[in-house]
């Protein structure tokens, strides 16, 4: 099947994506690695912030701002300014799809508090906002006639010249390998802090998979050392503790009772805090007693429940113990916007890097440049797609991708694969996580240069061709290996501590490094680290020079 448009990616910005970029008779296909029904989007609890008054400018350059001092000097003015302006229009949109947002006592959308806002500008559904969203755009997304394809893993991009002609996939279902001819090409596969595995708030599956087929692409990555950790998860199970329980007044207190930080303070701050806390022998516990029943049903029902089902906590009356956990990954495909070097593919959500939130995102943007980037991503995609005609199918990409199932299916190993991915994670969080140094950087790396010689090695035991998720794994592990080297490159290059990365070689801010790091694979397994300076830093220089 061709098609015009084909999305990658069931989160919001990929679901917004394919709803715009659907219009009349066009054929808009929508891909899932899994199920439509699982992504990082439909986990976002908090809330997707929003001036919702598109005329006050006084707070609409309020959130630019919180937004500008977030990134910490790495984020792009010209795209965080057009989220934010581009913020109550979104909204209004979702109420149109049928999103049903909370309403205060006057019947207006109620907003609340989040970390490192300077007013109340979180628009919320409970505390399962990305899941309102998500299963609302999803039905708005069916019955405009979009083609869903699940189960499907995308192994290359086919492209022509410059232009993009489709993609080259695995029908998980039957292992074949299958082309998607497409004139436009959206890539919202979400990040990568699924490589933290054991360690993470995301599922074992975002493993950077889009990304690694960036690479091969030829296109870059930018700001990749920069993963944030959320304070608080479950410690047992990672489940998130949303920072609505924060917002609506909870506190962290440690085990001699105490509070210790600013509960609303950036995530970076706070998680760093509770990790020294956990480093002195100390537990840390969120505390939200003091809330009553009554608010907690009412504005935390899910972690009520999750509390309770996961931990055997009743939070309206026990501390819940909690922990840092890899949440989100500002790094990502470096895009001006949605576009990239490849003419009609267009990048959005977590895995573009556009700069949106540069050294640290804000509490309540996920979502927010998801929709609206995902959003213009359809737009730009359309528009393409009505432009120009398909472009020619390189089939030598093809063959080498059957050639390399066959090999994966080739022969016998006794090495566990699944066991490799967990002992990633544990050495990405304890020396690629919260607080790092360059000798932990350098045995990280050494560790993945080892495990990706490995990996190139390795088989399915399970030669059934149905549904095999042996095949899978290997794939997702290869992908998860090649975006952990260029973490750990970006974070090695960066000697300095700046937003979510933290070195305590480096503990200060140098303006040096107010500039970002792009990495570029120049064959199989060898890297490019190089600079690219923000766009404010670049015009002061250009001005300085043109004043001599």
């Amino acid at each position: 099947m061709i098609y015009d448009v084909i999305v990658v990616g069931g989160g919001i910005s990929g679901l917004m994506a394919a709803i715009e970029a659907k219009e009349g008779r066009n054929r808009v296909a929508l891909i899932t690695k899994g199920n439509i029904f699982k992504s990082n989007s439909s986990m976002a609890s908090g809330g997707i912030n929003a001036v919702l008054d598109p005329n006050n400018t006084k707070e609409i350059n309020k959130h630019i701002a919180d937004t500008l001092n977030s990134s910490k000097d790495i984020g792009s003015k010209k795209a965080i300014t057009y989220m934010c302006k581009q913020a109550s229009t979104i909204v209004k949109k979702l109420v149109d799809y049928g999103v049903e947002f909370d309403k205060d006592e006057n019947g207006n959308i109620a907003q609340r508090p989040f970390g490192g806002g300077s007013t109340n500008r979180t628009c919320y559904v409970g505390d399962k906002t990305g899941s309102a969203i998500t299963m609302t755009l999803i039905k708005k997304a069916k019955s405009m006639g979009i083609t869903f394809i699940p189960n499907t893993f995308v192994l290359n991009i086919a492209k022509y010249r410059d232009r993009v002609s489709g993609l080259v996939v695995l029908n998980k279902e039957n292992s074949q390998i299958v082309i998607y001819p497409s004139k436009a090409v959206i890539l919202a596969g979400g990040g990568y802090a699924g490589i933290y595995r054991g360690y993470s708030t995301n599922a074992p599956d975002y493993t950077g998979d889009l990304l690694a087929v960036a690479l091969r692409a030829g296109l870059d990555l930018k700001d990749m050392e920069f993963v944030q950790f959320h304070p608080t998860g479950f410690v047992k199970t990672n489940y998130l503790v949303t920072e609505a329980a924060r917002g609506e007044g909870g506190y962290l207190i440690n085990s001699d009772g105490n509070r210790f930080v600013n509960e609303l303070g950036t995530r970076d701050e706070v998680a760093r805090a509770i990790l020294k806390e956990q480093l002195n022998g100390k537990k840390v516990f969120i505390d939200l007693r003091h809330l009553g029943l009554e608010k907690i049903q009412q504005k935390l029902p899910s972690l009520l429940n999750a509390a309770l089902n996961q931990s055997g906590v009743n939070i309206a009356e026990e501390l819940l113990e909690i922990k840092p956990v890899a949440h989100y990954t500002m790094g990502g495909v470096d895009v001006n916007l949605t576009s990239c070097d490849i003419k009609g593919l267009y990048i959005c959500g977590e895995m573009a890097s556009n700069g949106v939130h540069g050294a640290n995102r804000l509490g309540g943007n996920s979502l927010l440049e998801g929709c609206v980037f995902g959003n213009l991503a359809g737009i730009n995609a359309k528009e393409y797609s009505k432009e120009n005609e398909f472009a020619p199918i390189n089939y030598n990409t093809v063959v080498k991708d059957i050639e390399m199932l066959d090999f994966i299916f080739q022969g016998d190993t006794s090495i566990n694969f699944n066991a490799i991915r967990i002992s990633l994670g544990k050495c990405l969080f304890e020396k690629v996580g919260i607080i790092k140094n360059e000798q932990s950087l350098t045995e990280a790396f050494d560790y993945v240069k080892y495990l990706r010689q490995i990996s190139y090695s390795l088989h399915c035991i399970n030669k059934e061709k149905n549904n095999n998720v042996e095949l899978t794994a290997i794939l997702e592990l290869r992908n998860a290996l090649e975006i952990s080297e260029a973490i750990i490159l970006s974070a090695q290059k960066r000697k300095e501590s700046r937003g979510a990365h933290f070195r305590e070689d480096y503990p200060f801010v140098s303006k040096h490094f107010d500039r970002s790091f792009v990495v570029k694979e120049l064959k199989k397994g060898f890297f490019r680290i190089s600079f690219k300076e923000n766009e404010l830093l670049r015009q002061f220089r250009n001005l300085f020079m043109n004043k001599e």
